[in-house]
C-alpha cells in the first residue's frame, strides 16, 4: 500500500499559521483530536509542524506562557516529507531512522498535502493482519 492510498480519501488538513499563539494551538490539537499539525508562512507554504511534544518539551517544562509563545517559536524545522509514491514500508523506515512519529506528505508540486502518523500505518497493518486471520480461520474451521 502506498501513501496515497491512505491519506487520498482525507477531506481536511490540519494547519494553522505561524503567528498561531502555542496556547490556540494547543487548543486546535485538543479540538481536532489529534498530535502534530502544519504550521503555514505569511505566502501559505508548510514552513514547519507544531506536535504536542513541542509544546510539552518547550513550553510546559520550561514553564513559559504558551499565550505569549507563538507557533514559529517552537515548531520544528527540519521535516521529514514523503509523496503519495511512497510505500507504508519506506514510511516506517524513515520514521524509525528519523525517531519520529509522522511525516509530511506533499503533493507533486512540493505543497502540503496533510501528515501520515505511525497510526495511521499501524491502522493498517493491524487491518491486514486481523483479515489474514480470518482468512485462516475460515480455512479451517469452514463453515457449516
Amino acid at each position: 500500500m502506498k501513501v496515497g492510498d491512505l491519506i487520498g480519501c482525507r477531506k481536511e488538513v490540519y494547519t494553522v499559521s505561524e503567528e498561531t499563539s502555542v496556547h490556540q494551538v494547543a487548543q486546535y490539537l485538543r479540538a481536532k483530536e489529534v498530535r502534530t499539525v502544519g504550521v503555514l508562512g505569511a505566502d501559505g507554504r508548510l514552513t514547519g509542524v507544531v506536535s504536542q511534544s513541542d509544546i510539552s518539551d518547550k513550553v510546559a517544562a520550561e514553564n513559559k506562557c504558551p499565550a505569549w509563545m507563538k507557533a514559529s517559536d517552537i515548531m520544528t524545522r527540519e521535516l521529514v516529507t514523503v509523496t503519495a509514491e511512497r510505500t507504508l514500508d519506506e514510511c516506517l523506515v524513515l520514521m524509525e531512522q528519523n525517531g519520529i512519529f509522522h511525516l509530511i506528505v506533499l503533493n507533486e508540486v512540493g505543497e502540503f498535502r496533510g501528515m501520515l502518523s505511525v497510526k495511521d500505518i499501524l491502522r493498517v497493518v493491524a487491518s491486514d493482519e486481523k483479515a489474514r486471520a480470518d482468512l485462516l480461520e475460515a480455512f479451517i474451521f469452514p463453515p457449516r
